[in-house]
């Protein structure tokens, strides 16, 4: 088989990995640990594959993410919504583990989605994970404080809530041990933290959650995040420009940075004030500063530049 033709396709579950390979019928099936992922790297090689797809299947994909990676094999973990929808368009609507396999190699054939090394901030993704998983628990239990009336309920939601303020403390100076540690992340924390209104908590949801931030486009990276305004047209019909779908991890931390940046960051605060001066409502004109910001930042990390107004204002100024 033809290097240009072949795309495997791997269903991960918890117990296994089910393999299929475009064109040729062939099917396998390996245990999802570490003998049966080292079974499924040595039969890749043997193929040669252009791309290897699967889904992202919240941490199930990682130990063979990174497998891949080691072997120097193409990967591209893929969302999982737009694989099946992709499969409804071509009419598959049964699913199995062995039929969701093929239909990974076929979307990996038709559509080619980029391939992306294991990052190496996984254990910083992880620490960023449980931070949020803490500050979700601390405001449920705020909430539960205000409400309740008995004196004896309270003092045990306050002892809670002071634990989970430590932990959470603990959290933050374990992620900052972690940036500190490696010379690549120190750099771009450093940098994108030399941006007003980026602090601590968004440098490192960038750096675990977009790590395409500074090898893609402006157009690219404002897709990917979803807050590049997308069309809804049809016909005579004209909709109007919505943005939706992306990484919405990664937006709820961007908007609240935004929201600092459009007092303190000049170049946001003067492109917010000229969007809003023009009659622009505040919610639209914050979201086109979401992007601006997001823009600025990729060009700061693809030119390896710490902020300068200047060069911000820059690229506020080009067209999109």
């Amino acid at each position: 088989m033809n290097k240009e033709q072949t795309y495997v396709g791997v269903d991960i579950s918890k117990e296994n990995l089910d393999v299929a390979i475009v064109g040729s019928g062939k099917k396998w099936r390996y245990g999802n640990n570490p003998a049966g992922i080292s079974k499924a790297v040595a039969t890749f090689k043997d193929q040669s594959p252009v791309l290897v797809v699967f889904e992202a299947t919240g941490g199930l994909e990682l130990s063979f993410w990174e497998a891949l990676t080691e072997a120097g094999i193409p990967a591209a973990p893929v969302n999982p919504r737009q694989v099946r929808d992709f499969a409804k368009a071509k009419g598959r609507l049964a699913k199995t583990d062995e039929i969701d396999a093929g239909v990974n190699a076929h979307y990996g054939q038709a559509i080619q989605p980029r391939a992306q090394e294991f990052p190496e901030a996984q254990d910083l993704k992880e620490l960023m994970a449980r931070r949020s998983q803490l500050i979700e628990m601390l405001t449920a239990e705020k909430n539960r404080l205000y409400a309740a009336r008995n004196a004896q309920i309270k003092l045990d939601i306050q002892g809670h809530i002071d634990w989970l303020e430590s932990r959470l403390n603990d959290v933050n100076k374990d992620l900052k041990q972690a940036i500190d540690a490696s010379p690549a992340w120190r750099e771009k924390d450093r940098l994108l933290q030399s941006t007003p209104g980026v602090g601590p908590t968004l440098s490192a949801t960038l750096l675990t959650q977009l790590p395409e931030l500074g090898s893609l486009n402006r157009h690219e990276i404002a897709a990917l995040v979803g807050v590049a305004p997308l069309n809804r047209d049809s016909g005579r019909m004209r909709g109007k420009r919505t943005v939706w779908g992306g990484r919405s991890s990664v937006r709820s931390v961007l908007y609240m940075a935004t929201l600092v940046a459009t007092r303190h960051n000049p170049v946001i605060k003067a492109f917010y004030d000229r969007l809003c001066g023009k009659g622009k409502a505040k919610k639209l004109a914050l979201t086109a500063c979401m992007r601006k910001l997001l823009i600025i930042l990729n060009s700061m990390l693809k030119n390896n530049t710490s902020w300068n107004n200047s060069h911000s204002m820059s690229v506020i100024g080009a067209r999109d």
